[in-house]
């Protein structure tokens, strides 16, 4: 079974350049540690969500998330 995924690593290397953290990103921008949770562990999140992500990173789709497959034969 091919599975096909978006993975979320980027944001995390994006937010360590960043100056926030996941407390700033909690506190002070009030986004939901279950959002956090989500991109931890590669689980969906909305298109509104990565738009807030780049409004307060500063940055473009590219640097939240990308997409991957699992198996990297697949030629469809």
């Amino acid at each position: 079974m091919i599975l096909n995924m978006i993975d979320y690593s980027p944001f995390w290397e994006t937010l360590e350049k960043s100056d926030e953290n996941w407390y700033t990103l909690v506190h002070k921008h009030e986004i939901n540690p279950s959002v956090l949770h989500r991109l931890k562990h590669n689980m969906p999140i909305s298109t509104v969500t990565i738009d807030m992500f780049c409004s307060i990173l500063n940055c473009s789709i590219s640097d939240i998330a990308r997409y991957t497959k699992d198996n990297p034969s697949d030629k469809r």
